[in-house]
Order: C-alpha cells, then sequence, then structure tokens
C-alpha cells in the first residue's frame, strides 16, 4: 500500500467535516485515510483563538503592530548582545587562566 497524496481541497474538506463531526476516526474510514493523520490535519488547521484575538486588535489600533515589531527587535537586539556579553566574559576567563598558567601577576578586577 503506498502513500496516497490528497489535494489541499481534498484535505480542507476532510478537516471541515472532522471538526463538524468532532470525529476523525469516522472521517478518516469514510475517506480511507489513517485516523492519527487526519487528527493531526485538524490540529494544524485549528483555528488558535488567542491568534485571532492579537490579530483584531492589532487591526483595531494599527500603532500596536508598529510598537509589537519594534519589540520584537529590541528582544532580538538584547539576545545578540547577551550572547556578545557571555562570549567576551569566556574570553576573559581564558585569558586569566593563561596569564596564571605563566605566572603573571593580574590586574584586580
Amino acid at each position: 500500500m503506498g502513500i496516497s497524496r490528497r489535494s489541499p481541497e481534498e484535505k480542507k474538506q476532510i478537516i471541515k467535516e472532522a471538526l463538524e463531526t468532532g470525529n476523525s476516526s469516522l472521517v478518516a474510514r469514510k475517506y480511507n485515510v489513517t485516523p492519527s493523520v487526519v487528527a493531526r490535519w485538524v490540529k494544524e488547521n485549528k483555528p488558535d483563538p488567542m491568534k485571532e484575538i492579537i490579530n483584531r486588535a492589532l487591526k483595531k489600533t494599527p500603532g500596536l503592530s508598529e510598537s509589537a515589531k519594534e519589540t520584537k527587535q529590541i528582544e532580538e537586539q538584547n539576545f545578540k548582545l547577551k550572547k556578545l556579553i557571555g562570549e567576551k566574559e569566556l574570553e576573559i576567563d581564558i585569558l586569566r587562566d593563561l596569564l596564571k598558567k605563566t605566572k603573571i601577576p593580574l590586574p584586580p578586577r
């Protein structure tokens, strides 16, 4: 038995029926598809109520989307800076260890 590919329209129909009936197994038998596959399709395509609420709020208040983009940029920059600081601290520790091994007195921190 080979893998059968379903068209996007057919998948949408199967997902729609599974959501309406609330029974993925029954719909899977009807379309000769594995129940776990139907359940996965439903899970992947189930609308996320939180995303819908956020999208509606962003549409009503355009300034929010701009501040959300700015926040994301700031978070990315913050992550990069933290990574850079960690690398520099590691480099300093390695150099201090090297200086200790060469018996050179260290300056106070």
